[in-house]
């Protein structure tokens, strides 16, 4: 395990236990509520939308080049947000670490 598998790692368990503790507080429907409260709230969860979007499409291209399939870090992006990114960080990392390529499926793109 390296030094970014530790942060990613790290990060990850700390968002996870921040979105539990948030669930937990509010309830799903009261989250969703808070995020909506007001046209800040509604603008931060606008832009992390588009951020995630973008994450995913990167993903979804990122992942189909190395052979995986892209559908359960997009399915856990769509359901519990930056987990499914960090989840797949941490995959491509030690992958990566093992010696694997990144042009398995796919030859170069022009």
């Amino acid at each position: 395990m390296n030094a970014k598998q530790i942060i990613l790692g790290l990060v990850l368990l700390d968002f996870t236990g921040l979105t539990a503790y948030a669930v937990y507080s509010y309830g799903l429907a009261g989250f969703f509520d808070a995020v909506t409260a007001n046209i800040a709230t509604t603008c931060v969860f606008a832009d992390l939308t588009i951020a995630l979007s973008l994450i995913m499409v990167w993903m979804w291209q990122d992942a189909r080049d190395r052979g995986w399939s892209p559908m359960p870090y997009v399915m856990l992006t769509l359901g519990l947000g930056s987990i499914g990114p960090l989840v797949y960080l941490i995959r491509r990392e030690a992958n990566e670490q093992a010696g694997e390529t990144s042009l398995s499926a796919h030859p170069a793109r022009g």
